[in-house]
């Protein structure tokens, strides 16, 4: 879920400037320590841990929860906060080590949130299953960031790892100018986009893969089949509102595969796709 934390104010002095870095910076150390998998004592790890026993959770961590909840149901089980025991089997760092079908299919018993007993505020995962929420944490955490950052500065535009939210134009009235990467040029930026508010988020693939006999494994994991979405962009970006909802259309978009553009298209937004 960790990401680099950007805030480009265009309207202040450095006090100013710093303050919002600040504020912005300060929360999302707060989500990551909440609700990052890769940390012990957080709720995710209490979550995690409990062997079958339910949890009560906090009402941030239910909306979260019922949001996840929300999604599956949307995307027809293909967004799931329990695939990510998948990581066990795939390991996306360019090589070509793609995991057996067996290998794979053995992590799928694991697999599901329709196996999940969540009742606000109590969530009981069967023993050995896992939840990972950075599917959803660092859009959340974008606009939560905003929300405070807002109090500070009206002329903003934060940055989280290329999930970006402007909360207005720069000082002289232009829009922020925003790169989005080549899927072919690593560093190279294959088309730019004008923001003055709202937000615009990515996915896809062109840092985490598998490279096999000419064949390429993205990230992007069907949790039904254990195995990479075949036909989809290798870049989805989106402008919404908010965050969340932009990081939403984005993965969802990427999970339809080959019928991301058409889905895209169905939901009425703004989209740069890129194969």
């Amino acid at each position: 879920m960790a990401s680099p934390c950007e805030v480009h104010v265009g309207d202040a002095d450095r006090t100013t400037a710093e303050r919002a870095f600040a504020v912005a910076a300060a929360e999302a150390r707060r989500i990551e320590a909440k609700f990052s998998r890769y940390s012990s004592g957080n709720i995710i790890h209490a979550i995690n841990t409990a062997e079958g026993r339910p949890v009560v959770v906090d009402a941030e961590t239910a909306r979260l929860l019922d949001y996840a909840a929300q999604l599956y149901e949307l995307s027809d089980g293909k967004f799931d906060v329990t695939s990510g025991v998948l990581r066990r089997a795939w390991r996306f760092d360019g090589s070509d080590r793609v995991p057996s079908p067996e290998a794979v299919a053995a992590l799928l018993p694991i697999v599901g949130w329709d196996k999940v007993r969540w009742r606000a505020p109590e969530l009981a995962l069967p023993r050995g299953m896992e939840i990972d929420l950075g599917g959803i944490g660092k859009e959340y955490a974008v606009d939560s960031a905003a929300g405070l950052v807002r109090a500070v500065s009206s002329r903003c535009l934060l940055n989280f790892g290329g999930d970006l939210l402007a909360l207005g134009p720069q000082q002289d009235g232009t829009p922020w100018r925003v790169g989005v990467e080549s899927v072919s040029d690593a560093g190279a930026v294959a088309r730019h986009i004008d923001l003055t508010i709202g937000a615009l988020a990515t996915s896809g693939d062109s840092r985490r893969y598998l490279l096999k006999d000419g064949t390429r494994y993205g990230h992007v994991l069907d949790p039904r089949t254990g195995w990479p979405v075949v036909g989809a962009p290798r870049s989805v970006t989106v402008a919404a509102a908010t965050c969340t909802a932009a990081g939403m259309l984005a993965t969802l978009a990427l999970l339809q595969g080959a019928g991301a553009e058409a889905f895209l298209e169905a939901q009425g937004v703004q989209f740069w796709a890129l194969r």
